[in-house]
């Protein structure tokens, strides 16, 4: 996900009480169940923003139990959110209660370990949020899915954590001036009586609640090609068409970079979309939403492509198991995102993104000193996205590698994939593998980078002694806490050469000096020449 400003993930009080009500609910019922498969039967109409929906949701049961609950926004006081008419069972109603933010269902008996139930939930009303139901920027009605982090509640009835994955159905019927988009593949789309269209797609792969989505609009549709047997789709706002079509053509190169190096991809189609997202780009599995005004025709969404593609793998469908963790897929998404830059446009192109991303980061913690995994956050909507986890995130993948060498991170990183792919994992999880490849112990690591909320700031100095042929260099870390421990590069410039020699230390305390012997004295010292330290330093 990329977001257009911060501005973008604000949201209402009642938004924020409600998913703070339900989040504890989350641990103790994913203990008792796993939803398989997810079919929305959806009922669009233009008279109104309300929806009707029939949810049916295939659940496996961990444990005997006689009551649990899916979460669901109840209408509130303005009207708005859905109303529940209706569950069954095999076709046998069951009693149930629809509390603000859950509907709690009562089995008639206790469920049978392992045992697969699928049940029918009868709703309606005007989404709070979750499904934007608005004009787009030529004036015409659209419906785009908005579920992030854990807004699809507030429109579909369902487990709403990253990690309860499950395939997913949508069956959207709409007046026939719609088309609709979707994950998955689409199956079917019929006229029906009365003008209206039935449109059916299938996402048979499981994925997070976040990341399942739907869109109806007017479209113009390009198939742009095929990458590795992936069929690649532009979907734009017909006023768009051309140069819609002309500014989504360059998602090629990213999804080719992507399938050789980390894996085959995870989908069946790629569609990249315009929308009214809130986000700058919403990485919906298989169906990518970007902000309506991504279009210009002047071809210049090559990051942000190569940003949402990333996810694919790395928040899709290797997931966060919890939401904590999300630098594994905002961070890997915006380093990634410099990979890519560094394969299409060389080494200095991506340097000058990685000098850039730590620009912001040492200005963030100015604002706000905490660690990336924060496990402090309750407010997921307004909180968890921030520097820390896409800059910082993707610059201790960068500096992870520098650690490990490029053909062991690369190693590694396809290992972490092909073990968590359709799946979910925590930060020890991506340690644990990364330390198997490399042989290397790597906890110091991610204590220091990913759980401390500084980063080192550096003071040094140098001096050359003609008669020993010594350059002495005297660092000091003046950060608070536990000094850092990293490789450290040093460019050592001369008045003859126009680049510098690169001496490399390593760096464990608080105060070290370093000693080399060079023939000649050089005219300048500078701190990590090639950009491959997070910090903030001054020298001389």
């Amino acid at each position: 996900m990329t977001t257009c400003s911060r501005a973008v993930l604000s949201c209402c009080l009642f938004t924020f009480l409600t998913s703070s009500l339900f989040a504890q609910l989350h641990y103790q019922r994913l203990a008792m169940l796993d939803v398989q498969h997810y079919k929305f039967d959806i009922v669009l109409q233009d008279i109104d923003n309300q929806i009707k929906g029939t949810a049916s949701v295939a659940v496996r049961f961990l444990k005997p139990i006689s009551r649990f609950s899916l979460d669901l926004v109840k209408k509130n006081a303005s009207g708005k959110g859905m109303t529940v008419t209706a569950v069954t069972l095999d076709g046998a109603p069951l009693s149930f209660e629809q509390k603000a933010a859950t509907i709690d269902i009562q089995l008639s008996q206790a469920t049978v370990v392992n045992e697969l139930y699928v049940f029918r939930i009868v709703y309606q009303g005007i989404p709070t949020d979750g499904l934007i139901i608005d004009k787009n920027k030529f004036g015409n009605r659209t419906f785009f899915g908005d579920n992030w982090p854990d807004r699809a509640h507030h429109w579909l009835p369902v487990v709403d954590h990253p990690s309860d994955k499950a395939s997913v159905e949508f069956v959207v019927t709409a007046p026939e001036h719609y088309q609709v988009v979707a994950n998955g593949l689409q199956l079917e789309e019929s006229n029906l009586p009365n003008g209206l269209k039935l449109t059916r797609w299938l996402e048979t792969q499981p994925i997070p609640t976040k990341v399942m989505v739907f869109g109806a609009a007017a479209f113009a549709t390009q198939l742009s090609g095929e990458v590795h047997g992936i069929p690649l789709m532009s979907w734009v706002y017909p006023e768009n068409r051309q140069a819609g079509f002309n500014d989504y053509a360059p998602a090629q190169d990213p999804l080719d970079f992507f399938i050789n190096h980390i894996g085959p991809y995870p989908f069946r189609k790629l569609a990249n979309v315009q929308s009214k997202t809130r986000f700058g780009g919403m990485e919906n599995a298989g169906c990518i939403f970007y902000f309506e005004n991504s279009v210009t025709g002047n071809q210049g969404l090559e990051s942000l492509l190569a940003h949402e593609i990333a996810h694919q793998w790395f928040g899709n469908s290797a997931s966060e198991a919890n939401w904590h963790h999300v630098w594994l897929s905002e961070g890997f998404a915006t380093y990634f995102t410099d990979l890519f830059i560094e394969h299409a446009h060389g080494r200095a192109a991506m340097v000058e993104h990685l000098k850039e991303e730590r620009r912001d980061v040492l200005d963030f913690a100015t604002r706000r000193f905490k660690p990336v995994v924060d496990t402090t956050i309750t407010d997921y909507q307004n909180e968890l996205l921030s520097t820390n986890v896409y800059q910082k995130g993707g610059w201790i993948l960068h500096m992870l590698r520098h650690e490990l060498g490029d053909e062991v991170f690369w190693e590694g990183i396809r290992a972490y994939y092909q073990k968590y792919q359709f799946s979910n994992a925590l930060t020890d999880d991506f340690r644990l593998v990364m330390e198997q490849t490399s042989g290397k112990k790597l906890g110091a690591f991610f204590q220091q980078w990913l759980f401390t909320a500084e980063h080192p700031k550096l003071k040094s100095s140098w001096a050359y002694d003609a008669a020993t042929k010594e350059l002495t260099i005297q660092i000091v870390q003046t950060q608070r806490g536990v000094p850092f421990q990293f490789p450290l590069e040093l460019g050592v410039f001369f008045s003859d050469q126009l680049l510098p020699v690169i001496k490399t230390c390593r760096i464990a305390q608080q105060e070290e000096k370093v000693v080399f012997k060079l023939d000649k004295s050089p005219t300048e010292v500078v701190l990590d020449p090639e950009a491959w330290l997070l910090f903030e330093g001054v020298g001389k």
